[in-house]
This record gives structure tokens, C-alpha cells and sequence, in this order.
């Protein structure tokens, strides 16, 4: 099943904060696995998740058995990030060692302990030392998507580097929802986006993307193949349940296109 036979976007579930949760007890609960199970079944076409150095939420483990799990759904896609020049790299080349999926590395520039992604790449300061990086991912067999900030000025440099596609760090437009600045908001990530696709970059987009803010900036922002979203998904879901809130931001999707 491609992409484009679902959706316009993809919809990828980040299971970060399901992790956060397990990990302040050791009963195992909620399970991840589990999570992402129920997650697929509902209709979600990928999985998401981000491996820190420090292992607050998601643990090596869960990036293996995730893959595990993936190896039963041909037609979804396991995105995998983080700093390529922390711990990202080895845990790629563990996956692709033991033979499972690796469809989409995400490089993104946190510090070892950032509370959160908060801001994208910038070139020419990160070209020299991503273009080995990103060779490496692409011989792991791997899509390559670079986590930037929505300047369309950076999107020919992030081609250049060898990257497939970019994340746009979408925070600056939830940020202004309820503000003034929405409109002006949308028209910068249109642009981006359109920079992006005009330079050959697949265009993905995440952070604080939610059910009062999706439809919206899918119709003004064009081109958006994969939207990640982790901490308001799974808010949604602790009161609607699993299925439930899968369906209710596909339907946001859906109606982006309608």
C-alpha cells in the first residue's frame, strides 16, 4: 500500500510519550509494542520514534522490537530519529544487522539532554559534517529526512547535502493558532515547503501538530507527505482510546484534501 493509495499525508505515530510513561514504574506498562499495535490496527501508517542518548522514554529494545513488529506490516513505515551524531547512527546499523525494517532516518539537531526538538539544521554550518552521515544512512537503505526550521532559503542546502526530504519544525506555527500571526505563519511554511519541493526534498512536518491545527495547515502547506505527531496524539488517546484518535486525525487529514 503506498502512500498516496491512503492518504494525501501519511499519519506517523511518535510513541515517545508512551515509553515516558512505562518507564517511571518497571512493570513493563503501557507497552509500547502494544501501543503501536493498536496504533496500526486503527489505520496509522507509520510509526515514530526518537531514541536519546539518556533513554527517558523510547530504549534501545523498543527500537528493535518495534522493527519486529513492523516486519508484519509491509505497508508502513518505521521513521526512526534523532542526532546522527549521538546514538542514531549505531542504532541504524544494529537494525539493518539484524535484517529489519529501516525505511526513514530522521536527523535532528538535539543536544545529548534537550528537553525537546526545538530547531532545525543550518547550512553551510551543518553541510560538511552531514554529508557523511546522510551517504552513510542512504547505504544503510534508509530515506533520509533532516529536521528543519521553515526557512526556504535552507532547502536547496538540504538537497544538497544528500538528504531525500526535510521535516519542517512545525512548533512556530502552533505557536501562533490562537495569535495574529497565523496567517503569516502558514504563508512561511507554504513557502518553505514549496522551496523544498521545488529543489527535489519530499516534504514531512512535525512538532505540536494536533486535532485543532492539522486540517488547516495541510490545505495552506503544499506537498506534505508524512506528518509525525507524538505528545497531542497520545494526550487524545488517554481519553478517546487508540482507535478512536487515530480516526479522528485521519479524518483531519482527509478533510485537508476534501
Amino acid at each position: 500500500m503506498t502512500t498516496a493509495s491512503i492518504s494525501r499525508t501519511a499519519l506517523s505515530v511518535n510513541l515517545n510519550k508512551v515509553a515516558l510513561v512505562r518507564n517511571t514504574r518497571h512493570l513493563g506498562i503501557p507497552s509500547v509494542t502494544r501501543a503501536a499495535s493498536l496504533c496500526l490496527q486503527a489505520g496509522a501508517h507509520g510509526i515514530t520514534v526518537h531514541p536519546r542518548p539518556d533513554e527517558r522514554h523510547i530504549r534501545p529494545h523498543d527500537v528493535f522490537d518495534l522493527a519486529e513488529l513492523l516486519k508484519a506490516w509491509p505497508d508502513r513505515e518505521y521513521n526512526i530519529e534523532g542526532n546522527p551524531f549521538h546514538n542514531l547512527m549505531d542504532v541504524a546499523r544494529e537494525v539493518k544487522a539484524k535484517g529489519l525494517p529501516l525505511h526513514q532516518l530522521t536527523f535532528v539537531p538535539d543536544s545529548e539532554g534537550q528537553f525537546t526538538s526545538d530547531h532545525g539544521w543550518t547550512f553551510p554550518q551543518d553541510a560538511e559534517r552531514l554529508q557523511a552521515v546522510v551517504a552513510e544512512a542512504r547505504a544503510l537503505g534508509a530515506r533520509v529526512s533532516l529536521f528543519m526550521d521553515a526557512d526556504p532559503a535552507q532547502m536547496a542546502a538540504a538537497k544538497a547535502v544528500g538528504a531525500d526530504r526535510v521535516e519542517l519544525y512545525t512548533e512556530p506555527y502552533a505557536a501562533a493558532w490562537h495569535t495574529p500571526e497565523r496567517a503569516a505563519q502558514l504563508e512561511r511554511f507554504r513557502a518553505a515547503a514549496q522551496a523544498a519541493l521545488d529543489a527535489g526534498l519530499g516534504v514531512n512536518a512535525g512538532h505540536d501538530l494536533n486535532r485543532d491545527n492539522l486540517t488547516a495547515f495541510l490545505r495552506a502547506v503544499p506537498g506534505v507527505s508524512e506528518v509525525s505527531i507524538g505528545h497531542a496524539l497520545i494526550a487524545d488517546a488517554l481519553e478517546l482510546g487508540y482507535a478512536a484518535t487515530i480516526a479522528e486525525y485521519n479524518r483531519c487529514i482527509h478533510e485537508a484534501f476534501a
